[in-house]
Order: structure tokens, then C-alpha cells, then sequence
């Protein structure tokens, strides 16, 4: 953190932190009551984490149309632009204008969870899933109104673009172009083998009925868990009016970064 309020400081650029920030390290700089505050008094996000601090503060700022750099001090990194080290060049460039912005869409999940209301946003995904028992769930869904099928499973991703590089993909889900118009359906674990994970547009309206009383079936977003969910409780997933914008350095791209953070390498016969 102070290294890189030195590299910002010589760079003669005013330094602004949120509470957090300023908690975690003796420093001098303005400090804004919350992420949000901050990003309406700056122009630019510099985000020191991995992909959980980013999907906090996209969450956090969500409408703002303040830029977010994510420095990667975490493991994978699928949302942060800039390896640690490399911190110092990516901010020379940066003041020289070689960037560009990506906006990201966010998803919302709202309904009634356990008798109360639930409006939550996430930027990766929506998960509905099994508590701790190891025991099946079945979940109804329908989609623009339209019955799709009862799933039996040990939970259901509703992931954006963005998201389908997370959970999505480890459950089985398709890589989509974080700027496609469109959101994937997977489920976890589903008892019957042609469940498949489905692509659907980022128009459809998602609603999600909880069937199975037991075991106990919570909500979560994001990877943070919002609620337990009811025997009869239905939670709508669909785009989010609000969006999120990232920043990436010139010649960068998301193919390069699924050759770098996948190692896809190609093979030869």
C-alpha cells in the first residue's frame, strides 16, 4: 500500500483512500467515508487485492462511472489488470493515456428470502445452493415466464459475462466474452446428466423457486452469503441497471488473458 501511495505521490497526483484503506497502514491522504464517496471525488480506482477485493468495491460503487485498475496481489486474477509487480510501469502508462475502459454489467437478485425482501447485486454471479447437509435440492425455474425445468442438484449459478470465469466454470459452465450480451445458467452437481449449463440473453428473467424444504438452501452473490432461503421462496435474477467500469492498459486483451491465467497453449499432433 505505501508503495504504491509513493508511486502515486511522485507522479504529483492527489491521494484519496477509504476508511479501510486508511486503516491498514500510517499514511497521510484524505480520507472519503466510503468507497463510494471515494469514487465520485477521484478520477481512477487503483483496487490492491485479487478478484474478491474487486468484486467488493464493484459492488460498492456499482452506477459510478469511475474506472477501476486492479493491482493483483491475490492468486488467479481474471478481474485485475496489473500484476504487483509490474505496478510501477503500468502507472507511467497510465498518465500517458494508454488505456482504455471495458464496461461490465452486474446482475441483480430480488425476491423474498425466509419472510425478507432481498436486493442484491453481484457482478460475478448469483448462486442458489445446499447448506452443509450433502443432499440434493430441487429448484424450479422459469424463465421471461416460460417454464424451463426442476432441477436436482447441489445448487444453480446465474453467472454474467464477467462471472463466467468463476464458479460457472469450475462447475462446468462456458467461457463467455465478459463484454457479451449474455448471462449462463449452470447447475452444480445436477442429478439428471442432461442438465447442461445454458446461455441465455442478458434481457431474460431469471425466477428461481426453492421446492425442497430440506436440507436448508441459502442465497449468495458474489461468493458472500445473503440469506437462508424457505421451502416456496422465489428469487429473480436478471440485468442490473447499474454498471461497473474497468480499466486495461493498450494491448490487452481478454484472449491474452485466457492464454496467461488458463494456460492455453495449444498442443500439436
Amino acid at each position: 500500500m505505501a508503495q504504491a501511495i509513493r508511486l502515486l505521490r511522485s507522479a504529483h497526483r492527489e491521494v484519496l483512500v477509504d476508511p479501510e484503506t486508511a486503516q491498514m497502514g500510517r499514511f497521510s491522504a484524505t480520507v472519503c467515508p466510503d468507497a463510494l464517496a471515494l469514487s465520485r471525488k477521484v478520477d481512477m480506482l487503483l483496487v490492491l487485492g485479487g478478484d474478491g477485493t474487486m468484486l467488493r468495491v464493484a459492488r460498492e460503487i456499482a452506477g459510478s462511472h469511475t474506472p477501476m485498475l486492479g493491482i493483483n496481489i491475490g492468486a488467479l486474477g481474471f478481474l485485475t489488470a496489473v500484476p504487483w509487480e509490474s505496478m510501477g510501469d503500468a502507472l507511467k502508462r497510465v498518465w500517458h493515456g494508454e488505456y482504455t475502459f471495458e464496461t461490465r454489467t452486474l446482475l441483480q437478485a430480488t425476491g423474498r428470502a425466509s419472510g425478507r425482501a432481498v436486493d442484491q447485486s453481484a457482478l460475478n454471479d448469483v448462486v442458489i445452493s445446499r447448506g452443509i447437509a450433502s443432499r440434493l435440492i430441487e429448484l424450479e425455474v422459469h424463465v421471461n415466464g416460460d417454464s424451463l425445468t426442476r432441477y436436482r442438484c447441489d445448487g444453480l449459478i446465474v453467472s454474467s459475462p464477467t462471472g463466467s470465469t468463476a464458479y460457472s466454470l469450475a462447475a462446468g459452465g462456458a467461457v463467455a466474452f465478459p463484454t457479451a450480451e449474455v448471462m449462463c445458467l449452470t447447475p452444480i452437481c445436477a442429478h439428471t446428466l442432461s442438465n447442461r449449463s445454458l446461455i441465455l440473453p442478458l434481457s431474460a428473467k431469471i425466477d428461481i423457486t426453492v421446492v425442497s424444504p430440506k436440507p436448508a438452501t441459502v442465497l449468495s452473490t458474489d461468493g458472500q452469503m445473503v440469506s437462508e432461503l424457505a421451502e416456496g421462496d422465489v428469487i429473480t435474477v436478471q440485468r442490473s441497471r447499474k454498471t461497473v467500469r474497468l480499466m486495461n492498459l493498450a494491448g490487452t486483451s481478454f484472449c491474452e488473458t485466457l492464454r496467461r491465467k488458463l494456460h492455453w497453449r495449444g498442443g500439436s499432433v
